[in-house]
């Protein structure tokens, strides 16, 4: 399946024109503009002229069932002819036309005289209205469909981003695994060399031997090593980027999910920097805390 942002926009007209932008020159045609932004929820907000409300329970169904998360603006435009597409007014038209002008005229006397374009605008209204409601629809279906086509290339682009992040922290990961034995390593040797050089200085009388004094030497080694070791933030880590990945190729609603894991590696980063004992591991931390933090904002994006 596919992995689909929040972001995108699209445009439709009713049928009558090619390009939905110059929809605006052909009489009685609508324009259907749809964008749409990162939410927590499905949050619909219909732009719509006053003859189109009667569909708006229609379209908020067909959004609601296309599209799953996000902000999403639908703005219908009823097009408004140039002067060349506007129709002939019929000699009934203008006769209703000066009977209401007198009758208005008759009741309010100071009223002004209607000008030649409202009396075209008015003719043009009453001579037809908007496109057939299967018509409307099927002009919304499009801009639906060209909304959820550019979300999913803009979806592509951002799971590419994030498998590219998942790599790079990996890498981090094995970079950071043979650096606590190591430390671990250096400080037993230099607690066994302590231990030595005082005996050393107590003399051939010191209560303490030899082999318990590296034996206690090696105790504390051992509480040492319990203190530091990363080993299991390190396999959660590499878990939650593997889950990542595998959400990644599954496609579909995953935003939600991605946000939580992206959180549950923030803590094991935190976790790790905490315990860190030696500057490289701090340096690791860092740049671990620095790479979830972009995919944090990438993932705040997705479906």
């Amino acid at each position: 399946m596919t992995v689909y942002s929040m972001t995108g926009y699209a445009t439709a007209a009713t049928p009558g024109t090619e390009d939905p932008r110059a929809a605006a020159s052909v009489t009685g045609g609508v324009v259907f503009e749809l964008r749409s932004v990162n939410g927590r929820f499905l949050d619909l907000a219909l732009r719509l002229p006053d003859e189109l409300r009667a569909l708006e329970p229609a379209l908020r169904e067909l959004l609601s069932a296309a599209l799953r998360r996000g902000k999403i603006e639908l703005r219908a435009t009823a097009a408004r002819g140039t002067e060349a597409d506007w129709p002939h007014p019929a000699p009934e038209q203008l006769q209703r036309l000066t009977h209401v002008d007198a009758l208005v005229r008759s009741w309010l006397p100071q009223a002004r005289a209607l000008s030649v374009n409202e009396a075209l605008q008015w003719c043009r209204s009453t001579g037809g209205g908007p496109p057939p409601d299967e018509a409307l629809l099927q002009a919304a279906r499009q801009a639906i469909a060209g909304l959820r086509e550019a979300r999913a290339r803009e979806g592509a682009k951002l799971a590419e981003v994030l498998r590219a992040k998942l790599q790079q922290l990996h890498a981090l990961a094995e970079r950071a695994e043979p650096l606590v034995p190591a430390l671990v390593q250096r400080q037993q040797q230099r607690f066994v060399e302590r231990w030595h050089e005082a005996l050393a200085a107590a003399g051939s009388g010191a209560a303490v031997g030899a082999e318990q004094a590296r034996e206690r030497a090696l105790n504390e080694a051992a509480a040492f090593a319990l203190r530091i070791d990363v080993a299991e933030e390190l396999a959660r880590l590499r878990a939650h980027l593997d889950e990542i990945g595998r959400l990644l190729d599954a496609g579909g609603e995953v935003g939600k999910r991605l946000d939580f894991l992206i959180q549950e590696l923030q803590r094991e980063a935190n976790t790790l920097g905490s315990k860190s004992a030696t500057l490289e591991l701090t340096q690791v931390s860092v740049e671990m805390k620095v790479l979830i933090e972009q995919m944090r904002e990438q993932v705040q994006n997705i479906e």
